[in-house]
């Protein structure tokens, strides 16, 4: 969603005064004369009144004009640039239907791509282009990830003030439409906090953990708990469920929403995605240490019935966390790999003896291979002479 502004063969001056007389004619509250001023507060008055263009009927005359209002803003040096902004898309945001909505969002992310990258208007600018892309349904159209959003301000970075209402905005757009990318947003922004100001950031965390819970497609939550606005929630109720879908079994979260129903249900989370959730990542800790499990395990620590079992497994391998396949016959699941829930001290001494092995194993082949090759060499000698 990127184009270049379109700029007139006039002045400024005299844009600014057309824009005027344009407006003017569609019963705007505005002078035609110019500003004494300068251009700058024409600027401001055409602004004021610029969503009267979308009394028009034809939509590329719409996106003319407001390209138009985007051409001098990129052409002078802008003294009240970020309330001028503001004041823009307030206006854009009156676009009445998507069509229209789309042509206002098109003209802003315009000028965002017009300003120069170390300018430090683009980061507004970009913050009310979400806000107006949200209103559209177009989020994905111009935010497509933490990383992409870094490189958007790495030649004028944000204060961390900034970035933390951007993060925030990206999340309340996104839960309901890309949970996954919400978490990650979240998580960007519980990571902006520092062991000063972490306590400051109680409702974010408490976001961030809801968020990743009732996202159908994390499970691993282990990460979370390194966060520092999350460790100072330790001892609540959240806390403590987020250590239940880290690290224990279903059991244990029947046990928490026997005692705390109300509580489960106060933060938006669903009891019945919350246990199949809680039986994949069970699953997950029984083939951590069993490389085959049985049917009869499955039903006891997972609480289903054996009729069930293979939609389970069929589930379990969607998630592609874990590697398995069921003999029926049998009445077991044979696992070849999974996933860890949680990555510590030993898990990391468990890969070092497995690369140790592994490098020993090289290690055998190659000399065997040296071995053979002395062979080839002592086999072709002897032909030689021979």
């Amino acid at each position: 969603m990127q184009g270049p502004a379109v700029f007139m063969d006039i002045s400024l001056e005299d844009q600014a005064q057309e824009l005027r007389k344009y407006f003017k004619s569609l019963g705007a509250e505005i002078s035609e004369e110019k500003s004494p001023k300068g251009v700058e507060d024409d600027l401001h008055k055409i602004v004021g009144v610029c969503d009267v263009c979308f009394k028009e009927t034809n939509e590329a005359d719409i996106e003319a004009i407001l390209n138009s209002i985007v051409s001098i803003m990129v052409s002078i040096p802008l003294e009240r640039g970020e309330n001028l902004i503001v004041a823009f898309s307030q206006r854009l945001a009156k676009a009445p239907g998507p069509k229209l909505g789309l042509v206002a969002l098109q003209s802003f992310w315009r000028l965002y791509n017009n300003l120069e990258p170390n300018s430090p208007l683009r980061y507004h600018v970009y913050y009310h282009v979400i806000e107006l892309a949200a209103r559209v349904g177009a989020v994905k159209n111009v935010f497509t990830g933490v990383e992409q959003l870094r490189k958007e301000f790495a030649s004028c970075p944000p204060s961390n003030e900034q970035m933390q209402k951007l993060y925030r905005l990206l999340h309340q757009v996104l839960k309901d439409q890309n949970s996954e990318l919400a978490s990650k947003v979240m998580i960007e922004l519980l990571g902006t906090y520092t062991d000063e100001n972490a306590s400051y950031a109680r409702e974010d965390a408490i976001k961030c953990i809801v968020t990743a819970l009732a996202d159908p497609n994390t499970f691993l939550l282990d990460p979370l708990l390194s966060l520092k606005p999350v460790r100072f929630l330790e001892g609540e109720l959240i806390y403590d469920l987020l250590t239940i879908f880290v690290s224990e079994k279903l059991s244990s979260y029947q046990t928490f929403y026997d005692n705390h129903k109300e509580f489960v249900q106060s933060q938006g989370l669903n009891h019945e995605q919350n246990v199949k959730k809680m039986r994949i990542l069970s699953f997950m800790q029984m083939a951590e240490s069993n490389p085959e499990i049985t049917f009869d395990e499955m039903l006891s620590e997972l609480q289903i019935e054996e009729k069930n079992v293979e939609a389970f497994i069929i589930e379990v391998l969607k998630t592609r966390l874990v590697r398995a396949r069921m003999d029926q016959a049998q009445r077991t699941v044979r696992v070849t790999s999974t996933m860890h829930r949680t990555f510590g001290r030993a898990q990391w001494q468990q890969l070092r003896s497995v690369l140790l092995a592994w490098r020993a194993n090289v290690n055998q082949v190659h000399e065997s291979m040296k071995s053979v090759a002395a062979a080839q060499l002592e086999y072709n000698a002897q032909q030689q002479k021979a």
